[in-house]
């Protein structure tokens, strides 16, 4: 049985859904107003890995994420570089979006632009007025009444007996011991929002008051998910970061205006840091993916962005994660491990003949274990350190005898289930590729000298291979020629 460590109990707890029909999970997305940073991603590798182990285990999922193009950042940014806020936004969702498919992060079933639901917005804002949880200010904004929300707090764990509640924060975002009415809606301030302003009316004692102006923060994740997933949701995620203010402003909101329980469980990632310092401009560490593209440029991107996800597997989700350079190289040489398996079956001679008792057993064994590490609230450290063994195992079985077909498709099979949750093989390598004439040719040339202990003449020809872009890979009992 899966269990998972919930962040407003504190304790890792069976998992137990709403419903047995499916699970609605939500997790909080980018606010896109520049290019998202390795910790960043890290997060959301860590929102990936929870989906598709759910998913592997045999849960019918339904997930909601949102990108947030309106908030104090994006429109201080897009103001800066005179852009149009929606055109400044999907600039960077873009860049946002070819990252994750770069990582094999799955996409949400829905992935909602902020900007999109205004209308849910405006409806739930209204809803908490006339419940007494929200008020209009002499500011001109609509603020939530904290004090009114008893269980206030409790996802952050606060002591609310020595926090500032009797002012108004009309900030996004705030320090825990700044606890305070936050504002749902921000009345329109030239200065500081420019063209950035939409229309709104609020009713408050019977009468309604035009309030221009834009959404808070916190309230555009509430409406988000009251439209796409309902009032209650089994599994809310985010970072660490996320936890006060925003998340616990979502559980006021959202439970205020429905009367319900909001999310059964939440879980939240570490922070990333960078050579055991915190990520930050300032300290010369900070990094996008992109940036790691630059720094390791004899690197395909594409291997760059599978040793980062592998990295990111390294550490509990619930532990600070240290990124280094060395790291990275090392994630690089165990993907290597990784495709050379694939591509030593592959190579692999056809021999027919039944499944072995050791073989099946073998097989058995190593998912009995990684359903085991994945149930241990997702346990990826461990359940990497079983593939690890299993690759290791599978080498030794193939060193010491020929796999019988079905036993080839077992082994792929594995490692395909496997991959469902971990998202790194690249089981491309399995097809063989049909190699031009004159590539044979050489190859079977080389075979040649090599058979006859022309070692000079093999490695000319080796050389030539590699002048056309083609790596050559001797073992002992085979050779192996691919494209660079």
């Amino acid at each position: 049985m899966l269990h998972i460590y919930n962040t407003l109990s504190r304790e890792v707890e069976p998992f137990k859904p709403l419903s047995q029909t499916g699970v609605k999970v939500y997790y909080c997305w980018p606010t896109v107003y520049n290019f998202a940073h390795i910790g960043n991603l890290r997060t959301y590798l860590f929102e990936d890995v929870v989906i598709r182990t759910l998913r592997f285990l045999g849960y019918k999922v339904q997930t909601t994420m949102n990108i947030t193009d309106i908030d104090d950042k994006t429109i201080r940014d897009s103001i800066k570089t005179w852009e149009n806020l929606m055109d400044f936004t999907q600039r960077y969702t873009k860049s946002f979006l070819e990252d994750l498919a770069a990582l094999h992060v799955i996409p949400a079933d829905e992935i909602v632009p902020i900007s999109t639901l205004t209308d849910e917005m405006i409806m739930m804002i209204q809803g908490l007025i006339d419940k007494g949880f929200a008020y209009l200010a002499d500011d001109g904004s609509v603020y939530y009444r904290i004090s009114k929300f008893k269980s206030y707090g409790e996802l952050a764990h606060l002591d609310m007996s020595g926090m500032k509640t009797s002012v108004r924060i009309n900030n996004d975002e705030y320090a825990k011991d700044s606890a305070a009415d936050f504002a749902l809606w921000k009345a329109y301030d030239a200065t500081s929002d420019g063209a950035n302003k939409w229309d709104a009316e609020f009713t408050v004692n019977g009468k309604t008051v035009a309030v221009p102006g834009r959404p808070g923060w916190h309230i555009e994740c509430s409406a988000c998910n009251l439209k796409h997933l309902g009032p209650q949701i089994d599994i809310h995620m985010g970072g660490v970061d996320n936890i006060f203010p925003h998340h616990q402003n979502e559980i006021a909101q959202s439970e205020a205006f429905t009367g319900k329980p909001f999310s059964t469980y939440w879980m939240h990632g570490e922070h990333l840091m960078v050579e055991g310092k915190k990520m930050a401009k300032s300290a010369n560490n900070f990094y996008t993916l992109r940036d790691l593209y630059e720094k390791l440029p004899e690197v395909p991107p594409k291997q760059i962005a599978r040793a980062f996800r592998l990295l990111s597997f390294t550490t509990s989700y619930r532990e600070t994660f240290n990124f280094t350079f060395t790291s990275l190289t090392a994630g690089l040489k165990t993907l290597e491990s990784f495709d050379a398996i694939l591509d030593r079956i592959r190579n692999a001679p056809v021999v027919t003949g039944k499944v072995r008792k050791d073989v099946r057993e073998f097989v058995q064994m190593a998912m009995l274990d990684f359903v085991d590490y994945l149930e241990d609230d997702i346990n990826m450290p461990e359940a990497l350190a079983r593939i690890h063994e299993c690759i290791n195992d599978i080498n030794r079985v193939m060193d010491s005898t020929d796999l019988y077909t079905g036993e080839i498709s077992a082994v792929v099979e594995l490692l395909k289930s496997f991959d469902t949750v971990l998202g790194l093989f690249d089981f491309e390598r399995l097809t063989a590729v049909e190699l031009p004439e004159e590539i044979v040719f050489l190859m079977q040339q080389r075979d040649t000298a090599k058979a006859n202990k022309d070692f000079a003449l093999s490695d000319s020809i080796r050389a030539q291979l590699e002048g056309f872009d083609y790596v050559v890979t001797d073992t002992k009992t085979w050779t192996k020629v691919q494209k660079k």
